[in-house]
């Protein structure tokens, strides 16, 4: 009994009555299981936008601080069109103001299919002969720039291929090649045979910055002694200077000419980098043509002048020039040079569509996967081979230490009809005159 009377009762569990409580609807549910459907999905999703879609996509990051400082404002021009400092050698009435044949300006982008092949095909072809012609004496015609710097590597058969494109697809009557450097490159073998072999059309000369800054705005400037590893930035101010000294054409090493130049020199120019119209860096100077003592490039020098040094490894004085130049010319609404579309002399820099394939890949590479479902395809004949006899060089953009595929498209569409024009030209020369 307990205190108060009553028993205990013994503690147990009272069973429920009524029909058994029924569980939640939800469950716990599998993650792993989750995060499989998920990524099926994605893909079936990835799948259908890539076959009904075509995406174009590119990012890239600018500093804020850089695109404040050196792209949005528009500088004054120095005053070099004024016509009381418009140099006595520069014909300002033609190359200015002169009437023009050639139309080098398509008006549009011309990334689709064949455009800018095509249009590449609407500029004449010259009709100079190789015979029978008065042969112009060496510092009368067009002179030919390209600069080697001897402490990145020797030059060999590699480089040469750029000298074997221009004696093959340039007049030998009218034009002199000029090899620049950094060094004495006379002993060197390559070289000392085209120098014999060409005494009037082609030169080595040794680089002389200071001299060649002579009387313009980098007159006696520490800038003159910018260089880089990569020979971007002197190279970029030792193509200005020679073309300021002595007018011309200006070929960078990693080219191959395709076409005579000749219909494109009666504009002054630089080319597009790419098709893609880069808002910061649409401009290139790996082909360029400008007049002796030409203002477009005595602006150029003050544009150099008065900003900010040069990066190293870098387009300042390239790409990023020309556009801050091309700015102030419109803001002072002068005529600016003109611009070669991308396919003239980098058709590399496009869609996978329709830019040319890899130069150091064979032919079975993914890159030569649309050309090979063209007419043709990349065999003689067909639309690749089409395709560079209309444009005037193959920009190969260094890439010094990889080789052309035995039996690859580069080879049988270019190179062996160096060879082939070479020889061809040789026995004229032989037999006619000499270059």
């Amino acid at each position: 009994m307990s205190r108060t009377g009553y028993e205990r009762l013994p503690m147990h569990t009272v069973p429920e009555l009524g029909p058994p409580r029924s569980r939640s609807p939800v469950r716990s549910f599998d993650f792993t299981k989750l995060l499989k459907i998920t990524l099926a999905l994605a893909v079936a999703v990835i799948l259908y936008t890539f076959y009904f879609y075509e995406p174009h996509i590119e990012i890239t990051f600018y500093s804020r601080k850089w695109i404040n400082s050196e792209i949005e404002p528009v500088g004054q021009l120095a005053g070099c069109f004024d016509e009381r400092r418009i140099s006595a050698e520069y014909n300002a009435s033609r190359y200015l103001k002169g009437p023009k044949e050639v139309e080098v300006h398509a008006g549009m982008g011309m990334r689709l299919g064949m455009d800018c092949y095509e249009f590449a095909a609407t500029i004449p072809r010259s009709t100079s002969a190789m015979v029978d012609r008065p042969r112009l004496p060496p510092d009368e015609r067009t002179q030919y720039h390209t600069y080697w710097r001897v402490d990145l590597a020797p030059f060999s058969e590699r480089q040469e291929w750029m000298l074997k494109s221009f004696f093959a697809t340039q007049d030998h009557a009218a034009s002199r090649l000029v090899m620049w450097s950094n060094g004495d490159l006379s002993t060197n073998p390559i070289l000392a045979s085209y120098a014999h072999m060409h005494p009037n059309s082609f030169e080595m000369r040794v680089v002389d910055i200071p001299n060649l800054a002579s009387g313009t705005a980098l007159d006696g400037s520490p800038l003159l002694k910018t260089n880089d590893k990569k020979a971007w930035t002197d190279g970029d101010l030792v193509r200005l200077l020679v073309i300021w000294n002595y007018g011309g054409v200006w070929i960078d090493m990693d080219s191959l000419l395709t076409r005579d130049l000749s219909p494109l020199l009666e504009h002054e120019f630089v080319t597009q980098w790419d098709c893609y119209d880069k808002i910061y860096q649409p401009l290139n100077g790996a082909l360029m043509h400008f007049h002796k003592h030409s203002p477009y490039l005595c602006e150029a020098f003050n544009v150099m002048a008065t900003s900010a040094a040069p990066r190293a490894d870098s387009t300042d004085w390239g790409a990023l020039l020309y556009l801050k130049l091309w700015r102030r010319l419109l803001g002072a609404h002068i005529p600016p040079f003109k611009i070669l579309p991308f396919c003239f002399s980098d058709a590399r820099s496009c869609r996978l569509d329709n830019r040319l394939p890899d130069p150091f890949d064979g032919d079975d590479g993914s890159e030569a996967r649309w050309w090979r479902t063209t007419k043709g395809g990349l065999q003689e004949g067909g639309d690749l081979d089409d395709a560079l006899e209309n444009v005037f060089a193959v920009h190969l953009h260094n890439q010094w230490d990889k080789t052309f595929p035995k039996g690859g498209w580069v080879e049988r569409l270019l190179l062996n009809r160096y060879q082939e024009k070479l020889a061809e030209r040789e026995d004229l020369s032989t037999a006619n005159y000499i270059t």
